[in-house]
């Protein structure tokens, strides 16, 4: 299948000006005429994690470990991602936990693979799946648990407007789908409370 051939900076801006007067608004006016600038900057950001390969973020490695293997787990990493459907956010949390085998990865860079996929249209349920067997697919651990809860404003503001109402996603593979415990315990552990201690 051919590449698309990506619109240069003028056309995103144009299609934003095509949008603001479908909407029924002027582009021309004072208070829109930087808006086009301003929506492909910010899209810019929004869909940055077509720019990185999640992959390569996994490749720093350590392997002295002196026998841990133990589960490492990063809990509450914010996700802010747009629905591929309506291109809405889609807002919440993600905890991404791995049991390692032989080697261990620097735990920012669980975070930024949480990123990297996030920072592109979405579905929340492949979005997890991706997340991971990427981590998965790299560090070959023993298993891999992520957990997605996220508010998708698609049906927050939009549609049947359920403002309070989230979704949770999961993806659990190795020792976290074959044992019952292990998964227990990464999610007993996903939902203890974090609060400072007094």
């Amino acid at each position: 299948m051919a590449e698309n051939k990506k619109p240069t900076r003028d056309e995103a801006e144009e299609a934003v000006r095509v949008l603001l007067s479908w909407a029924g608004d002027d582009p021309s006016r004072e208070g829109l005429l930087e808006t086009p600038k301003r929506v492909v900057n910010s899209y810019k950001e929004f869909f940055g994690g077509y720019d990185h390969d999640p992959a390569e973020v996994l490749t720093k490695v350590f392997e002295e470990i002196e026998g841990y293997d133990e589960m490492v787990i990063v809990r509450n990493i914010r996700v802010e991602s747009h629905c591929e459907h309506h291109m809405v956010p889609i807002i919440g949390t993600a905890h991404v936990g791995y049991l390692p085998n032989k080697r261990i990865v620097g735990i920012s860079k669980l975070a930024r693979v949480v990123d990297i996929y996030a920072k592109r249209l979405q579905t929340q349920e492949v979005m997890t799946a991706q997340i991971a067997n990427v981590i998965n697919d790299v560090l070959e651990p023993k298993g891999v648990a992520v957990v997605v809860d996220a508010n998708h404003q698609c049906m927050s503001t939009r549609g049947i407007h359920k403002t309070e109402s989230s979704t949770i996603t999961s993806t659990m593979l190795g020792a976290f789908r074959e044992n019952h415990e292990t998964r227990s315990e990464f999610m007993n552990l996903i939902s203890q409370s974090s609060s400072p201690e007094s």
